[in-house]
């Protein structure tokens, strides 16, 4: 999914929102394929190489009976 939606561009600001937006969306109709009885949550998260640190949180709630 990853190399299907970026390939070997240098990053660009202007293109990180439709990348993140293609690379999640390719990965989900990947695991979807697999036809398991899964939920699956799928994050991705592209950042210039310059050093800078990175810090994320994220957090999920769903029914648990469906």
């Amino acid at each position: 999914a990853i190399e299907s939606a970026i390939g070997g561009n240098a990053y660009q600001h202007s293109k990180v929102n439709q990348w993140t937006t293609n690379v999640v969306e390719q990965t989900l109709s990947q695991l979807t394929k697999l036809g398991k009885p899964f939920k699956y949550i799928v994050t991705c998260v592209i950042m210039q190489k310059n050093g800078a640190g990175l810090h994320t949180a994220s957090s999920c709630f769903w029914d648990s009976s469906t």
